[in-house]
């Protein structure tokens, strides 16, 4: 599917009807303001308002060109099996009814003129419509596909005929007759002979803070992946994995002085909990900073970003509530669901439709589990950005679904706070919703403050609530010094209390970085999925083998970049997810690009079917 709104021309300024009537910029006048004229009469007036617009042909297209230039009209594909849009040449979409109504057109200079498609740009475009448009996306070619599933099960087979023939190289307990299975026979057996064989990729040791560079420790393998020794040098490397999307995680400036001074003066941990003697006036501070960045009244930090979802989601739900997840949501939140005991359905990765039908079925038909009861709650749950897709929440579409089923929602912003918005406070700052539609705002501090820990924001009482009965809270111990002064020394910077532009600077940066890759990828030929201001970018090879290849190969080229493949990932889908930072140069982001287009040409990495750009792309 193409861009929904082709022919589309945006104008700076407002033209006028033959009245001389201001007519919005993208919306078509009512037909009944319209003189009736004859054919003739009709071709004069239209030659008037083209006058009176003064907008020649060339100007138009100028226009147009200078429109579909920019990332928002990338040609896209909708997820099989999400929404799908049906009719989409022309006309008004209505999400209510998922089809395009028609509308009469004007006719100008004799001629029946093109349908004026709506887009954000004229402000007429749905949040649905702006989604997709933003969103990359494309299908697995039937052969990659093929391939894939041949390649994992011969995988497979190898790896069964190997288990026969040689004894593994792994430690065995004796004495254990009687006993039950302690591991998983097949998470055994896929570990040992599937995993090993690609081992060298993951688990990688750096000896440096993960700045815009880092440094491996290099080892080598002499027995297949059974072991790995270390060999003494060491690579720096260009950092692409790393979670550093505002560049704080650094060994000098002033987020690392102050926590070294922190650590001096208070010492490295507090060795209790917050509910014991943990409890000091660095985390009351923090705290409340986090509720004023947050743009809610209170707040609460934890320790440990994936216990703040793990151990705080049992004390917000019960057996008798419903809790409705996206399928793609972190293993934090589904830990945590699991350790609830609510009652847990998913729908479909960002698919309104499918979230409707699940909200509305469990209104309806309420607890099966209690007769048909009415559920306690109902919570939506969903992610800020997806850290493995690269796309980002349809907040706006979701709150609207929250307040008609009357659901609480619960927002994970791990990897958006920071990393999103103008003012670096994630998505609801990015779509500017009002944070007290959001009851539950969640984030961690491990990823845009350079630092560790998590944080619960919203309501007073909800706060309250969870420092009485949060295991988290009550029982972990509670966040050291240096990383607490690490956390609110970069949110003060981000938020701009330290009097400087430093914050705001750096998510520009990040911002431009993101754009100024996404678009360079999609010139280079190769399938990447996720929202165009994402900066977690997911890189399509689909073959389990080319993970490995990829990976190894960018090492030799000094570029450290993270895989994921099944089971973290579909068998089909297995990627390389690259993550932006503020500290990367525009010449690191070129050498990286650079390289990375000569292994994709290499490896056979080029599987996209849209239409290349062959204009030079702008930082």
């Amino acid at each position: 599917m193409g861009n929904l709104d082709d022919d589309g021309a945006n104008f700076d300024g407002s033209y006028g009807n033959s009245n001389g009537t201001p007519i919005s910029n993208g919306h078509i006048p009512n037909h009944t303001t319209f003189v009736q004229h004859d054919e003739k009469e009709k071709q004069r007036e239209g030659k008037k308002q083209l006058n009176n617009v003064k907008v020649s042909e060339e100007q138009l297209l100028r226009l147009k060109e200078l429109k579909f230039s920019a990332p928002a009209y990338t040609e896209i594909r909708t997820r099989s099996g999400g929404l799908n849009f049906k009719n989409t040449e022309e006309g008004n979409y209505h999400p209510d009814n998922g089809h395009w109504e028609e509308e009469e057109e004007e006719e100008r200079c004799g001629q029946k003129s093109d349908k004026f498609k709506p887009s954000q740009a004229d402000g007429v475009l749905s949040a649905e419509q702006e989604h997709y448009q933003k969103t990359s996306f494309e299908d697995v070619p039937l052969h990659t596909a093929c391939l894939t599933y041949l390649g994992f099960y011969l995988l497979m087979i190898l790896g069964y005929i190997n288990q026969l023939l040689f004894v593994p190289k792994v430690a065995t307990e004796k004495g254990r007759e009687g006993y039950v299975t302690l591991y998983d026979a097949f998470e055994s057996f896929y570990s040992r002979y599937v995993y090993r064989r690609v081992r060298d990729c993951w688990n990688r040791p750096i000896c440096s803070v993960p700045g815009d560079e880092l440094i491996l420790k290099d080892r080598v393998t002499d027995d297949y992946g059974w072991s790995f020794r270390f060999t003494g040098t060491e690579t720096r490397c260009l950092n692409l994995g790393s979670y550093n999307y505002l560049g704080f995680a650094s060994a000098t400036g002033r987020c690392a002085d102050e926590s070294e001074q922190r650590a001096r003066e208070k010492g490295l941990a507090y060795c209790s909990s917050r509910c014991e003697l943990g409890n000091t006036q660095l985390h009351l501070d923090l705290e409340r900073l986090t509720a004023r960045y947050c743009g809610v009244e209170d707040a609460i930090v934890f320790g440990m970003g994936f216990a703040t979802n793990a151990l705080n989601l049992p004390s917000l739900l019960g057996p008798n509530c419903l809790v409705v997840s996206d399928e793609k949501n972190h293993a934090s939140i589904i830990l945590g669901l699991r350790l609830s005991g609510a009652t847990t359905r998913v729908f479909r990765h960002n698919s309104m439709r499918d979230l409707e039908s699940v909200l509305r079925n469990g209104v309806c038909y309420g607890n099966p589990k209690d007769g048909g009861r009415p559920f306690k709650k109902i919570m939506i749950l969903v992610e800020g950005i997806f850290s493995m897709e690269g796309s980002i929440v349809r907040l706006p579409e979701i709150i609207a679904l929250k307040k008609k089923y009357k659901a609480y929602l619960y927002l994970d912003e791990a990897h958006s706070v920071g990393s999103m918005g103008p003012n670096g406070r994630g998505v609801v700052d990015y779509f500017k919703a009002d944070p007290k539609d959001v009851d539950i705002l969640m984030g961690t501090f491990t990823k845009s403050f350079g630092s560790a820990g998590g944080y619960i924001a919203g309501s007073k009482k909800l706060i309250d609530f969870l420092r009485t009965n949060s295991h988290a809270h009550c029982y972990a111990g509670s966040i050291s010094p240096p990383i607490v002064q690490q956390i609110y020394t970069s949110m003060s910077i981000i938020m701009g209390e330290d009097g400087t532009d430093t914050g705001r600077n750096k998510i520009q940066q990040l911002a431009r970085n993101t754009r100024y890759f996404r678009r360079r990828l999609a010139q280079i030929g190769v399938i990447t999925y996720g929202h165009e201001d994402s900066p977690v970018v997911p890189m399509l090879v689909y073959l389990f083998s080319k993970i490995g290849a990829v990976i190894r190969t960018l090492t030799t080229r000094h570029i450290a970049v993270v895989g994921a493949g099944f089971p973290a990932t579909p068998i089909m889908e297995g990627r390389i997810r690259f993550c932006l930072s503020a500290a990367h140069t525009k010449e690191q982001l070129d050498y990286a690009l650079e390289v990375i287009d000569d292994v994709s040409e290499n490896l056979g990495l080029k599987y996209s079917r849209k239409p290349r750009d062959p204009n030079p792309i702008e930082y």
